[in-house]
């Protein structure tokens, strides 16, 4: 995914009320922009530090710049969430993710009953396929962690999966690591206890873990290559 136009630098003096942030643009003017992001951005979310912004210049848009990015120990680290879903989705569109080739049929957004959507919907000659996206930012001790706040959400999307896994159709949990200074992927259970637990047991039911790192910078953010998992 190539950022057009290309984004703009500027330093993050605050995030607040989960959805906001100050930023110092490079003429010096301090704005507010939207910050895409509900969790709580441990490890990325230091004020003083760069970040790159896009920049909307709807009308109907109270806050002109969204915060896409943020350089963390001489690493970009992705910070919209809701840009994986978009990544994944025209990687299999190109065929370069590896366990989910041939499915030419995609649709976004499913709706698989009246409470829940999941993110991804494939079908093809392996059968059909249903993905839900996760953003992963937190980092600790070489470690990609996911949630970094407690997520009900993400628990009940897990409780999803495992219906449609015992049902007979292939269910992925696919986490995106929106930076490039990890080495393993592990569920952070010492901040959602629950759903360290309910990964393990969607494991043992038959959900597929994909974890793909992502080379981001400035520029574009593409899907890199797929890393380990310890549970």
């Amino acid at each position: 995914m190539i950022f057009s136009p290309p984004l703009l630098p500027a330093t993050i003096i605050r995030r607040y009320k989960r959805f906001l942030a100050d930023v110092r643009l490079e003429d010096g003017r301090v704005v507010t922009a939207h910050c895409p992001n509900s969790g709580s951005m441990k490890s990325c979310n230091t004020p003083g530090n760069p970040v790159m912004l896009s920049f909307h210049d709807q009308q109907q848009r109270k806050f002109k710049y969204t915060w896409e990015m943020i350089l963390v120990n001489e690493n970009w680290v992705g910070i919209n969430t809701s840009l994986p879903n978009q990544l994944v989705a025209e990687a299999v569109h190109a065929g370069k993710i590896t366990e989910l080739q041939n499915y030419p049929d995609l649709h976004r957004e499913v709706r698989i009953n009246k409470h829940s959507r999941l993110d991804l919907s494939l079908s093809g000659p392996p059968g059909h396929c249903y993905v839900e996206v996760k953003n992963v930012t937190l980092l600790e001790e070489n470690q990609a962690r996911f949630p970094d706040a407690v997520t009900v959400r993400g628990q009940k999307h897990l409780r999803e999966l495992i219906k449609i896994a015992k049902k007979g159709d292939r269910a992925v949990i696919f986490f995106v690591v929106q930076r490039q200074d990890a080495g393993l992927f592990a569920p952070a259970d010492d901040i959602d206890p629950d759903y360290g637990r309910l990964l393990r047991k969607a494991v043992k039911e038959g959900v597929e873990i994909l974890v793909y790192q992502a080379e981001v910078n400035p520029c574009q953010i593409v899907l890199s290559h797929r890393l380990p998992v310890q549970l």
